[in-house]
Order: structure tokens, then C-alpha cells, then sequence
């Protein structure tokens, strides 16, 4: 037999294969190097079958375009014969029926040629007792395939079936492992996250909102201004919910560049765009079964709020480049700092995905509104750049106090937490890192070049007189009205040339006006 002397090589390529770690790809692609090395053909094709149609997974001998065609099984008379033939299915030089590779395998002189008569055979390939595809091999010589091979063909076909069926849980393995890292990416959040802090009127009515909300498993929207802590009151939420003990997943809109925001949501596949070297889950797949955070919400394209929609009503995403739908099971929380009816009338929200997910609005007071939570959080963050910096007790002087109580925050608790930081550096490089107290003073803040804290530090002599039943805010809020008045009138009414001349920006000039009453 003149296959006998490749049949051990090709065996043992074969048993190699499956002890080796490597893509599907190129598993497949030496599984037909061996089927080639002993059958001696031209042409060896790997076809998976789906939904009626065999799809190639691997060729040799074929164009480099193959790849790239699909087989209706109805269409191609030799491929429906296998479909249909129980074992190994040959047919002879003088065949009648169409091969459906006719002038697509490369000859020995490098052209494509178009052969109507050549040696070909193949067989169905079964997957835990589903047909899984076929396997064809082809020649140019007739009489290339001759019945003495039959064994052989036997053995290998039951081979190829085992390599595939490792292939795929070797594949689905690889897969979870890679799931795994990227949950484990996802979910490296801060250890220290800090617990709400607040004793305040407002925020004792927002803890009991959130206690009411976090079992349900309602969609939420947290609106408030850039600092108030929405994430932290979305993992409030969380924590509180019947998914705490699965993944807590953070996307903040704004910050992605909107050709990358469709992959980070829902995923990719290799090859998808420029730059996708691997599949890559989105974060709606990581989430799954726990809560999904969007900050920033109102910054989404459009064209990526229609996808976000379908998710939200069907729980099914596509990852960009797959036609394939994955179902997901997550709770939508969503946070935005716009006022997103008017995003909605001005064309850049749509007013669906926005009823989906103000099923229950959150709103988080701004630090100004929250009197003496204030303190409490000052104390907090101090106790923490006190570990930090390995310092001894840093604490704030009464007129430090007195000047972070009458200061506007319009960054709130994020600016509050800069401003501590930066000074708790200037206070312990003052007092030396071996004094037992360091005391945070108001030179220290650095706030008395800022508009909010001017009638609170260092003003007594610009400060008009006043009856001593005024509080140190009601002075204060006096001082603002007139000061900021005198200077858009310096301005000749110019509000952004005024903002500059005070040192803010003109959007907290706005907010802070409206609150004055000018």
C-alpha cells in the first residue's frame, strides 16, 4: 500500500496536536498537514456546517480567497451526497456530478486549474453525536484515492474528531480563563472606598432613598453636580442590593473617545477595527448578573444610545464586528451632572433611553447645601492623608473651619478633598514631620484669592459695618451680592470678563448669582 510508510508520521502529528496549546486556527491547519501527508492529495478542506450552510475553517492547496466562500448544502450535489452518506463517500475521476472546488485548487505550475476531472472523497465529522462539518480531500491524478485506504480514512477521521473536540474545550477553557482576567481588571476598585458620610437634613432623606431603592432592582439615575459623589452613592446601591456579591462594573462616558465607546460597552472580535488584536468582552458581559455604573451618562453618542436601548429592553448586545447576540442580566445605574430634559429637547438625548432609566431619579446634594457635613468629611479625609503621608494629628484651626463652612465647593467633595490635600502638605512642611499636632490654618487652604471665601478671611476692613445679629453666612452672602456687582459693572455688564477679574470660572459666576438672588 503506498500510503503505508506515512500513516505512523501522520498519526503521530496527529497525537502531537492534541497535547500542544494553540489556536483553533492553527490546530486545524496542521490536522489537514497530516490528512495531506498521508492521503497525498492536492487539496484537503475543513467545513463546519451551520444552519445548512458548510462554512471553511481551514484549507490547503485552495486560493487564498477560499476562505472566504460558503456551501450551500442544496447547491453542491457532492456535498449533499456526504451530507447524506453514512461513512467515508468517494467519487472517481469519472464522477458526473460538479465539484465544488472546480478551479480553485492551485496546480503545480502556480495557476488555478480549471478541472473537471480529478480524484476526490470525503466524510461527515461528528461532535459529541452532532454533525460537526465535513472534511474533503482532493486530487489532481485520478485513481489517486483507492479503496485499500479505507481504514486508514476510518482511523483518521475518528482522529480529527477527537483534535476538534479538544480544540474547543481547550478554546472554551482559554475563553474563561481570559473572562476571568478581565473581570478581575474590571473589578480592582478602591479597597478604601469610603462609606457616605453626612448627618445633614438631605443627606439622611438620600441614605433612606437609597435603602428603599437598593433591594428592588430597579434602574436608577443619579443626577447632581461634578463631585457629589455619585459613584460612591452608585455603590451604595450596590452593596445594598441582591447582587453585592457579584461584579460592580464603572464606565465613565465622558472619558472614552467616542470611535472606542461601542467596543468598551459591548466588546469586540479580533480584527474588528484597527487595533483589536484579540476578542475582547465589553463591560455590559463583565457585569453580568450584577450592577453596571454609567457615569456621565448624558455624553453617549447617539448612535450608541439606540444599541444602549436595545440592551436595556431585551438584555441582547452584539460585540462590533459579530453579528452573534449574547444576553446579558445587569441593573443599570446611570449619573450624569446635565440636565438631560433639556438634552433631550436640544436633539442629543433620546427620550426612550431616558424613561428606561429614570425608572428611579437620585439627587445628590451639592457640599454648600450640606452645613455642617462639611466638617464631618473634612475630618475624614484628614484622618486619611494623616496615614497617607505618615504624619501625626493633622486637625483645622476654628477659623479654618469658619472659611471651609462659608465657602461655595463648587467642585464639592472632590475639590474639598484637593484642597485638604494640598494644604495638609503646606501644614506638615511648616510645623516638620516630627510635631505631634499639625495644624491645617486658613493661610494653608489657600482659598482667600477665591471669590466664596472672601467675606470669610482676611476682609474686616473691606467689610461694611454691621448690626450684630447677623450671622458670619449672612455677612458673607452681603459681601458677595455687592462685591460681584461691582465688578460686572467695572465690566460694563461683561459677566466673562467679570468671572475672569474674580478668579472663576463663568459657569460657577452663573450658579453662584443664581443663588444670591442678582
Amino acid at each position: 500500500m503506498k500510503t503505508t510508510k506515512y500513516f505512523i508520521p501522520s498519526l503521530i502529528s496527529l497525537l502531537q496536536n492534541l497535547t500542544q496549546s494553540m489556536s483553533l486556527e492553527v490546530r486545524y491547519q496542521q490536522l489537514l498537514q497530516a490528512w495531506s501527508a498521508l492521503f497525498l492529495c492536492d487539496a484537503c478542506v475543513l467545513l463546519k456546517l451551520e444552519n445548512d450552510t458548510l462554512i471553511p475553517q481551514a484549507s490547503m492547496g485552495l486560493n487564498k480567497g477560499f476562505m472566504g466562500r460558503r456551501f450551500e448544502v442544496v447547491d453542491h450535489p457532492r456535498l449533499e451526497r456526504i451530507m447524506k452518506t453514512q461513512g467515508v463517500v468517494r467519487f472517481s475521476a469519472n464522477s458526473t456530478l460538479p465539484d465544488p472546488y472546480d478551479g480553485l485548487i492551485d496546480t503545480p505550475d502556480g495557476h488555478y486549474g480549471h478541472l473537471n476531472v480529478h480524484d476526490c472523497m470525503g466524510a461527515k465529522l461528528y461532535l459529541e453525536g452532532r454533525i460537526w462539518g465535513v472534511i474533503t480531500l482532493d486530487a489532481l491524478s485520478p485513481d489517486c484515492f483507492n479503496t485499500h485506504q479505507k481504514d486508514q480514512l476510518e482511523a483518521f477521521l475518528r482522529l480529527t474528531e477527537v483534535v476538534i473536540k479538544t480544540g474547543h474545550l481547550v478554546e472554551r477553557l482559554a475563553r474563561q480563563v481570559r473572562y476571568q482576567e478581565q473581570i478581575t481588571t474590571s473589578l480592582l476598585v478602591d479597597s478604601q472606598m469610603p462609606d457616605m458620610l453626612g448627618e445633614s437634613p438631605v443627606m439622611s432623606a438620600l441614605s433612606k432613598e437609597i435603602k428603599l431603592l437598593a433591594p428592588s432592582d430597579l434602574n436608577a439615575l443619579i443626577v447632581g453636580e461634578s463631585g457629589v459623589g455619585k459613584e460612591l452613592v452608585a455603590h451604595t446601591i450596590h452593596y445594598q442590593s441582591n447582587r453585592n456579591e457579584m461584579p460592580f462594573v464603572a464606565v465613565n462616558c465622558a472619558a472614552l473617545p467616542e470611535s472606542l465607546v461601542e467596543s468598551e460597552l459591548f466588546g469586540h472580535l479580533a480584527g474588528a477595527f484597527s487595533g483589536a488584536h484579540k476578542d475582547r468582552l465589553g463591560k455590559f458581559e463583565l457585569a453580568h448578573k450584577g450592577t453596571f455604573f454609567l457615569d456621565e451618562v448624558g455624553e453617549l453618542p447617539l448612535s450608541v444610545q439606540a444599541k444602549l436601548l436595545r440592551v436595556l429592553q431585551s438584555g441582547e448586545l452584539q460585540r462590533v464586528g459579530s453579528d452573534k447576540n449574547h444576553y446579558v442580566d445587569v441593573r443599570i445605574i446611570a449619573a450624569t451632572n446635565r440636565d438631560l430634559k433639556q438634552e433631550i429637547i436640544a436633539g442629543r438625548f433620546r427620550a426612550d433611553l431616558y424613561h428606561r432609566l429614570n425608572v428611579y431619579p437620585l439627587n445628590v446634594p451639592p457640599l454648600r447645601e450640606r452645613g455642617n457635613d462639611i466638617l464631618l468629611l473634612a475630618n475624614h479625609f484628614l484622618a486619611r492623608l494623616q496615614r497617607q503621608f505618615g504624619a501625626n494629628s493633622l486637625c483645622l484651626t476654628q477659623a479654618a473651619q469658619d472659611v471651609l463652612l462659608c465657602y461655595e465647593w463648587m467642585g464639592n467633595v472632590r475639590e474639598l478633598e484637593h484642597v485638604l490635600s494640598r494644604a495638609a502638605l503646606k501644614a506638615i512642611a511648616r510645623f516638620e514631620y516630627y510635631a505631634r499636632i499639625v495644624t491645617l490654618d486658613v493661610s494653608d487652604l489657600n482659598l482667600n484669592n477665591v471669590l466664596s471665601a472672601i467675606g470669610a478671611v482676611q476682609l474686616s476692613d473691606a467689610m461694611p459695618v454691621m448690626e450684630s445679629t447677623v450671622t458670619l453666612k449672612q455677612a458673607t452672602e452681603r459681601f458677595q451680592r455687592e462685591y460681584i456687582q461691582q465688578q460686572i459693572e467695572r465690566q460694563q455688564g461683561n459677566r466673562a470678563a467679570a468671572a475672569t477679574q474674580l478668579g472663576i470660572a463663568r459657569g460657577n459666576l452663573h450658579r453662584l448669582m443664581k443663588r444670591l438672588g442678582i
